[in-house]
């Protein structure tokens, strides 16, 4: 547990840090007028951060740079989301209302803008089903137990999938069902289907079919999704304006990896609803572990549809980033839970 004299210059190194690209010494620190501690006291804490993990001293320098651990103490418990100033909430909101009726053109320069304003590289994911709609339902029995649910979409794909029907439904009752489904969805967008299943659908099938609990239970799993993703990136050669990246094997190997999907797609994996930070080596891939990776998912209803990212190096404005994030994402869900309602 940290006092909250070491706090402070913990929160007051990371800032410096941030800002100048250069160690930090007690004496910097010393005179900013909300520190108020002696360059001598400031050294003593200096050490005990050190000792304890969160900062490390180059070899070439007397000052100090946070570690991966002091970063992530920094963005759990000291920093507070910046307000995002006029001429960037600006900016972002007259794009997002402007481009109201090109939802691909809004995920495409989402993804500019924000390496634009942050200076990083930008990447976001949006699930190819955005334009996708259901043209046909369909679903052929193998057995009284096993049928394929067969989903054909707007665009020509066609998706099968193996469900099992529980012994309480015959399959009467289930071309009942593919005949509602068929009359109530056909051009609803992918990501409605099961929001419309659970809700007019669901009052529907109450009305003409028994268990019909278990029925959606059997739809649910016939309709849902397995999301293709489309990823883009904005600023990938921003890195190379970094101090930090003025190594050009490093920055290769990060260019490198930008440059592979199915990799870039891997860091998005396993991320919390919300706004996601890995510092360092939190990033399961090498290349990045002298990165951070701040994420923030958009959502329809409460799942996720797609996930934006900021990239850059561990000495990143945390709080400009998430306060910019946390906007957008927010802004996209209502847009999106609007333009699919």
């Amino acid at each position: 547990m940290l006092t909250d004299r070491q706090r402070m210059i913990l929160h007051a190194i990371v800032d410096d840090y941030i800002r100048s690209a250069e160690p930090v010494g007690s004496r910097s620190i010393s005179k900013r007028g909300d520190v108020g501690f002696s360059p001598a006291t400031i050294r003593n804490e200096m050490a005990d951060l050190e000792e304890l993990g969160f900062l490390e001293q180059p070899h070439t320098s007397a000052g100090r740079v946070p570690s991966t651990k002091g970063y992530r103490y920094y963005v759990d418990h000291l920093l507070k989301f910046n307000e995002v100033n006029e001429q960037d909430l600006g900016m972002v909101r007259s794009f997002v209302t402007d481009k109201m009726n090109q939802m691909e053109q809004v995920i495409q320069q989402t993804a500019t803008i924000l390496s634009n304003l942050t200076n990083y590289t930008s990447i976001v994911m949006g699930p190819e089903l955005l334009n996708t709609s259901l043209k046909h339902f369909g679903l052929v029995p193998l057995n009284p137990t096993t049928a394929v649910a067969i989903i054909v979409t707007n665009t020509g794909h066609v998706e099968n999938r193996t469900i099992s029907i529980p012994p309480e439904l015959n399959m009467d009752d289930m071309q009942k069902v593919v005949n509602i489904l068929n009359t109530r969805l056909v051009g609803v967008p992918l990501v409605r289907l099961r929001a419309k299943l659970y809700s007019e659908i669901g009052q529907e099938l109450e009305r003409h079919v028994d268990h019909y609990e278990k029925l959606l239970e059997v739809l649910d799993t016939a309709l849902r999704n397995d999301e293709e993703h489309r990823v883009f990136m904005s600023g990938a050669t921003n890195m190379l304006t970094q101090p930090e990246f003025q190594n050009v094997d490093k920055v290769k190997t990060i260019l490198d990896l930008l440059d592979e999907t199915p990799a870039v797609m891997k860091l998005f994996s396993s991320l919390p609803i919300g706004i996601g930070v890995r510092i360092g080596t939190e990033n399961d891939h090498k290349a990045i572990n002298d990165c951070s990776l701040i994420t923030a998912t958009y959502t329809i209803e409460g799942e996720s549809l797609g996930t934006i990212g900021i990239l850059g190096p561990t000495r990143m404005d945390y709080g400009k980033v998430m306060s910019l994030l946390d906007l957008i994402s927010k802004d996209m869900s209502i847009l999106l839970s609007r333009w699919y309602r």
